[in-house]
């Protein structure tokens, strides 16, 4: 049976909501939230937070978690969580963002239950995008599988594109939930910004270019994450109502 661990990378700085992951959030911070999100899920053998600030390292330390601070610079999640995963053993690294307080069991059993498949290097979700605006939002990220559910491509552009009219097409947005194998996430790690990946900043591209067999899993719906301040009063919003 494979070991599965779960590492939340908790950077502190944030472009569009600076310290969000220290917010609170009707009584518990952001990140207390993901974290216990997580760990009642009972998915995963242990819950780590790999943190580059000496704030988030106490607040977790307040509330019982497990941290991990990074002695590097890191300029992806899946780099900060790879830093970490070099010093476990374990077979299967979840890697959840700090700023997903509403991440539900069933999501997280999913891209586990992808591994399955010997042949998944890498797992991650998708859900069918509900609006023509989504479609062509730059920020929504879409993906193209094959009938199996192996990842073809990853883009900020609308794919596929309807050329010409006839049968709906449904498109999937990218869900950013990601399991490796360790060695893959390992290799991910050790490996250069790819060509495509700096063209449309994904990193999910680095893994396409690199030959991993990339594969998801389709959700009706995700809970959202915290990003802007709108999402934020959103969140609140929804926990006050429960």
């Amino acid at each position: 049976m494979n070991k599965v661990v779960a590492i939340i990378p908790a950077r502190y700085a944030a472009s569009r909501l600076p310290g969000k992951l220290l917010k609170d959030l009707c009584g518990k911070t952001v990140l207390r939230r993901t974290y216990e999100s997580v760990v009642q899920s009972n998915t995963c053998s242990d819950v780590i937070i790999a943190c580059d600030h000496e704030d988030i390292e106490e607040e977790v330390l307040s509330f019982g978690g497990k941290v991990f601070r990074s002695t590097k610079l890191h300029e992806c999640g899946s780099d900060r969580i790879a830093e970490v995963a070099a010093t476990l053993e374990a077979d299967i690294i979840v890697n959840v963002q700090g700023d997903e307080p509403f991440i539900e069991k069933e999501a997280l059993e999913k891209v586990i239950h992808l591994f399955h498949n010997p042949q998944v290097d890498v797992a991650s979700l998708m859900m069918p995008i509900p609006s023509f605006q989504d479609l062509y939002n730059p920020n929504c990220v879409k993906v193209v599988t094959n009938e199996q559910g192996k990842a073809l491509y990853f883009s900020r552009a609308p794919i596929p594109y309807p050329r010409d009219s006839g049968p709906e097409v449904q498109a999937f947005k990218h869900i950013g939930v990601y399991a490796f194998r360790r060695q893959a996430l390992l290799d991910f790690s050790a490996t250069p910004p790819s060509k495509l990946e700096c063209i449309e900043k994904l990193e999910n591209l680095r893994m396409i270019e690199m030959g991993m067999q990339v594969y998801l899993d389709i959700v009706d719906h995700i809970g959202i994450s915290i990003d802007t301040e709108e999402d934020y009063e959103e969140a609140k919003r929804i926990l006050t109502v429960r």
